[in-house]
């Protein structure tokens, strides 16, 4: 089954905040008090994300949550 090109795209813009932070999936894990796995699914769009969740990215990448929805170019 194809990744939804939304879950893609959100998962591709954690892991360009995260890659900026130098931060390796588990130390981000363990930042947003997440399972490495997780986070990992995130990122491939495999996972649908809570907003509880979405919530906690975003506090641990220091960000407005609406910046984690946001299309950017990349």
């Amino acid at each position: 089954m194809p990744v939804p090109s939304h879950r893609a795209a959100f998962g591709a813009r954690v892991r360009e905040l995260r890659t900026g932070y130098g931060w390796s999936q588990e130390d981000f894990a363990h930042r947003a008090n997440l399972d490495r796995t997780y986070v990992s699914g995130i990122e491939r769009g495999t996972r649908n994300p809570t907003l509880d969740i979405i919530q906690k990215l975003a506090w641990a990448l220091d960000v407005p949550a609406a910046d984690l929805l946001a299309e950017h170019s990349a």
